[in-house]
């Protein structure tokens, strides 16, 4: 009797039937795992649905992506029928139609994913929706890879409408894949792509540019990496509304604690908008946390610095630049790096301690920091010190840090010396440095270069190339009435009269009230001449309060 017994077993075990049988075992657990996917317009109306499953205790799932397009909201629904919404997408992908998502509950019933494929030949088993009787048995026919190392299936398995992304099991219970429908109506097969590849899915830091993601309003889950989220929460701060941008920030916070960097940015969105005494709280939590205390201080004296010089309406007592410089030296004090001593300067420079400025920014000319920043900034201290020769000096060195031909880097530089040379006198020297801006940013230039140029020229006596700027400047900008007036001035000056009478008149024209346009009509008449109507002219300005047309009229009375 024994061994009869024996037989039998073995014969069940080895026949299709005894399989069926070996694998329904686990699927009353299973089906615990699986529950339908809604989702939702902006206007509440249903806009797809899909199977899905739990793929860990804390409520990750996959499912079919194709739901969630066009989406701003989705719920679960478990085998019992309870409600629960999805909180964020963890990653998707839409070329192969799977997406993984993570479902706001305490906790999930989890099918376990295998981390083997299953071969072509084998048995597998559609576990659907509230199903645990009649799980559909097949036979997987081929196996292809894809991505490197992860299985798309297919299947002699019916796949209808409600069954897509529905997971499909091996004998052991575990998910090999999701199941997609046939590609035609005459297919024989079915489809399933990998599971593990669905379970693999994941954010970057650059998710918020990715095309699927973004066909989604749902909220997008920050990567598990802190390097990562970070880079995501950079990447939100330029192209992200502002209430993603806040969410974010948010569960940045959630997620990593003791990180200082999400208090710092909710702390400089707080002072945007005005809530400073928030913005200060957040400032000491990341100091409080933070392992690397210097880049904390750091941060909230750039912030109060950033608030006092750009945002001073309305004021927050507690702010100061005294305060900013505390909280740069005790950076300092921490780790003394030159960046820190750089805020210093840049604080005291705003206190008006232009000399104390000055000698932190010649220390850092021979730092590891040594820029055409540092340079320049020490220049600007010589400028409120009136010290024009040094000013330029240290402009030079400035453009020393460039090598030539100049880059585009290199242009505020060339511009701030021109004007400086341009106020020294050194028209020439002036010239060439806007000839150089000019070769840079030519796409970008606006009447007002061109008649910074124009003045350059004429001072350098480069006539008729001062000519040429002012007149691209009144093409630029031809209502501009001053720009008329200082072409017919330069017209007189090389003698040409009839022309200074054209554009004088065109100034009159323009600008009857103003009285330059008088004073050059007035005085390019009488040059030519016309001493009649150019002393009428010349009155008119005096009229118009020009004192200069007083010595004109004395002149050409006589």
């Amino acid at each position: 009797m024994q061994k009869t017994n024996i037989i039998a077993l073995l014969f069940m075990a080895c026949s299709p039937f005894g399989s069926h049988i070996q694998a329904q075992s686990w699927v009353k657990k299973a089906s615990k795992s699986v529950f339908v996917l809604k989702t939702f317009r902006a206007d509440g109306q249903l806009l797809g649905s899909a199977t899905g499953f739990y793929s860990d205790s804390e409520g990750r799932a996959l499912s079919s992506f194709t739901p969630f397009k066009g989406a701003t909201r989705a719920v679960v629904i478990d085998a019992l029928g309870k409600e629960y919404p999805v909180e964020a997408i963890i990653g998707a992908n839409a070329t192969y139609d799977v997406a993984k998502f993570r479902v706001q509950t305490k906790k999930s019933e989890p099918l376990t994913v295998a981390q083997q494929p299953a071969v072509a030949g084998s048995k597998a088993w559609l576990l659907t929706y509230r199903e645990t009787k009649n799980v559909p048995q097949g036979t997987i026919r081929r196996v292809e890879t894809f991505a490197g190392q992860h299985s798309y299936y297919s299947v002699a398995l019916p796949v209808g409408e409600s069954m897509v992304s529905s997971p499909l099991l091996n004998e052991d219970g575990e998910v090999i894949g999701l199941a997609q429908l046939a590609a035609t109506t005459t297919d024989t097969l079915s489809y399933a792509v990998s599971a593990l590849f669905a379970d693999s899915l994941h954010t970057t830091g650059l998710s918020l540019n990715d095309e699927a993601l973004r066909s989604t309003a749902i909220k997008k889950a920050l990567p598990e990496q802190r390097d990562q989220a970070l880079l995501m929460l950079y990447m939100a701060a330029g192209t992200a509304d502002s209430a993603t941008y806040v969410t974010l920030v948010d569960d940045f916070i959630t997620q990593f604690p003791d990180a200082p960097d999400g208090y710092t940015y909710r702390a400089r969105m707080a002072a945007a908008n005005d809530r400073c005494d928030d913005a200060a709280r957040d400032m000491e939590k990341a100091i409080g946390v933070a392992a690397n205390k210097d880049e904390a201080h750091y941060s909230y004296a750039q912030l109060i610095y950033q608030k006092v010089m750009f945002k001073p309406e309305p004021p927050y007592a507690p702010w100061t630049l005294d305060k900013a410089m505390q909280e740069a030296e005790q950076a300092y004090s921490v780790n003394p790096l030159p960046l820190y001593r750089y805020q210093q300067a840049q604080v005291l420079f705003a206190q008006k301690k232009y000399a104390e400025a000055l000698s932190i920014y010649t220390e850092l000319s021979h730092t590891t920091l040594r820029s055409a920043e540092v340079f320049f900034e020490a220049s600007r201290c010589h400028e409120q010190l009136r010290d024009t020769a040094a000013q330029l000096a240290l402009l030079d060195s400035t453009l020393a840090t460039f090598s030539q031909p100049y880059l585009q880097e290199a242009a505020p530089y060339l511009l701030a010396r021109a004007q400086v040379r341009l106020e020294a006198g050194k028209y020439r020297q002036a010239v060439g440095d806007l000839n150089d801006y000019e070769r840079l940013m030519r796409s970008r230039l606006n009447d007002r270069f061109y008649y910074i140029r124009f003045q350059a020229e004429s001072g350098g006596r480069l006539f008729q190339q001062a000519l040429n700027d002012i007149d691209k400047a009144i093409e630029m900008n031809p209502t501009y009435d001053l720009y008329l007036a200082e072409k017919a001035s330069l017209q007189i000056r090389v003698g040409y009269y009839d022309d200074a009478i054209a554009t004088a008149e065109a100034c009159v024209r323009m600008a009857p009230n103003y009285s330059d346009g008088y004073l050059f009509l007035g005085l390019a008449q009488c040059l030519k001449g016309r001493k009649e109507e150019g002393l009428a002219n010349l009155r008119r300005a005096r009229e118009l309060g020009d004192t200069q047309a007083d010595e004109l009229i004395e002149q050409y009375s006589k």
